[in-house]
């Protein structure tokens, strides 16, 4: 045991190359054949803590999992598991969470939970705790999750940094969004950012999007920290750490605009791959670099054309499509997707058809709304879909109602052209100072009159933490513009949680305060 041990203690400080060669000569050594047959003889006569540290160290080492060998040492285990203390458990559990299940296996994991159930109370090492959680993962019972929960928070005052970071990943493992141990996992890792790993900082934030756990002060802490130290990042690592914030729904702006200029003094890191992962989270966040935003968006351009003969057409529709939505038309790109699309060459899988043909749809409404060219028309053609709401709108119609006095005053459930579609329409004189009756404007068209579209988005389609609309949503405001209409986005879950009188003065401030809402800030006026 000892020899195996040390073995896999010297091992694991390699590096993968050195481990791929030692671990050849580890097998092929003619004292591991003697070692493997002895530990095979004696197996049944080792001590508990000789059994599971040696089973941990042969799957360590990577020992075949169905050589006789670890198929016994694991039966072994069966035979002895009610003599293991917690600290053998602790091993066991790590030993079986790296194993793929088989019969063997799957017994000795079905045996270590109940045993568990069992002694939990008795277990104050949240290591420990923390080994088990990883094991038993997400097809635990519920109630021996909270169980774990409950002896977790128990001890939750001797909470170490290093336990802090285990415990994300641990209750990732089991799927298990634990606020009264997140949190003040959380506030640890805070409090010593700066010691974070870079691995750390992805598996962190991989844990919060599997869990989940939405927490603006931990993502802020860990951005702050990347964006203090991107000098010593490589780009790629700081391109992980984007998409990994990306899909939280989380904007690091001061971060995203550094890299913005890594990327224009130094774009020749940008593979297609590396490319594609920028473009989308860019476009998904909707961020435009406050400085030599041009710039950046000429040279992902760039970028892209170099990349046109090795695409695919898939990967060629996700690009062309990120920079519609941020209002830039690569026209390279541009006219070769849609060549491939006029001559039926934009053959696309079956399972990503319905996606990418409203992708492509997306792009074409961007050719023509976002083109220099475009003007805004005097008429739109409406159509009103339905007299009826949907009830997460009820609130805002009975409180327009009540504002405005009569349903006449506005429209609802309007569809636009280019598959457009506002929750609320209202019409007004041209110093906004009037609300006028929706059927007299229909009967004579005015180019003075003021059109307000009322959007009622839920939280997801905004950045986390902000009002700040991702992409889909922010492209959609600026067509709307083009339209000739002034957007009033307004996070429904919010207006939801106002009382009737509150969400009456809400829309009232809105409607004759709100200074017009103009596109956010695009690429468009110099493309």
């Amino acid at each position: 045991t000892n020899s195996l041990t040390t073995a896999w203690r010297l091992f694991k400080n390699l590096s993968e190359e050195q481990q791929r060669y030692e671990k050849q000569l580890i097998f092929e050594h003619a004292a591991f054949a003697r070692l493997c047959q002895q530990l095979l003889r004696h197996a049944r006569r080792m001590t508990r803590g000789d059994l599971v540290f040696s089973l941990h160290a042969l799957v360590s080492l990577g020992v075949p999992q169905n050589t006789l060998l670890v198929q016994t040492l694991v039966r072994v285990c069966q035979e002895k598991l009610n003599q293991l203390d917690n600290r053998c458990i602790s091993v066991l559990a790590t030993t079986l969470a790296g194993m793929d299940k088989d019969k063997n296996v799957s017994a000795l994991q079905a045996g270590l939970q109940l045993l568990v159930e069992q002694r939990i109370s008795s277990i104050r090492d949240i290591f420990i705790l923390q080994n088990l959680m990883k094991c038993l993962g997400e097809d635990a019972p519920v109630f021996l999750k909270k169980k774990l929960e409950m002896a977790v928070v128990r001890e939750i005052d001797g909470l170490t940094f290093p336990n802090a970071l285990r415990m994300f990943l641990a209750l990732a493992a089991m799927n298990y969004c634990s606020l009264p141990i997140l949190n003040p996992c959380s506030k640890k890792i805070q409090e010593n950012v700066h010691d974070v790993p870079f691995r750390q900082l992805i598996l962190i934030l991989e844990a919060c999007h599997t869990l989940q756990y939405r927490n603006v002060k931990l993502f802020s802490a860990l951005a702050d920290y990347v964006n203090s130290t991107a000098c010593l990042w490589d780009k790629r690592q700081i391109i992980l750490f984007l998409s990994a914030c990306e899909t939280l729904s989380f904007q690091p702006t001061e971060l995203l605009d550094i890299f913005a200029e890594k990327v224009t003094e130094d774009p020749d890191f940008l593979n297609l791959k590396n490319l594609l992962i920028v473009l989308r989270v860019y476009s998904r966040l909707n961020h435009v670099p406050r400085v030599q935003k041009h710039l950046f968006f000429e040279t992902l351009h760039s970028c892209l054309n170099k990349c046109l003969p090795q695409i695919s057409n898939t990967e060629l529709l996700k690009a062309v499509y990120s920079l519609g939505i941020l209002g830039y038309l690569p026209h390279r790109a541009l006219d070769e997707l849609l060549q491939k699309d006029s001559k039926d060459e934009l053959i696309l899988p079956d399972n990503l058809k319905e996606q990418n043909t409203v992708m492509l749809r997306c792009v074409k409404t961007c050719m023509e709304l976002d083109s220099p060219s475009f003007t805004k028309p005097d008429f739109v053609l409406t159509e009103n879909l339905s007299s009826l709401v949907s009830l997460n709108l009820r609130k805002a119609q009975e409180a327009l109602i009540e504002l405005l006095g009569d349903e006449n005053m506005f429209r609802q459930n309007v569809r636009l052209p280019y598959n457009y579609h506002i929750d609320f329409e209202i019409r007004m004189d041209s110093d906004r100072k009037k609300v006028l009756p929706i059927a007299a404007t229909d009967d004579h068209p005015d180019s003075h009159v003021q059109r307000l579209a009322f959007l009622f988005a839920p939280v997801s389609a905004f950045c986390l933490g902000t009002t700040h609309p991702q992409g889909k949503l922010a492209m959609k405001k600026r067509h709307l513009n083009k339209l000739g209409y002034h957007v009033i986005l307004i996070q429904n879950k919010k207006f939801q949680e106002m009382n009737n009188e509150d969400a009456v003065e809400f829309l009232k401030r809105k409607i004759y305060s709100d200074s017009f809402s103009f596109p956010e800030a695009t690429v468009q006026d110099n493309n």
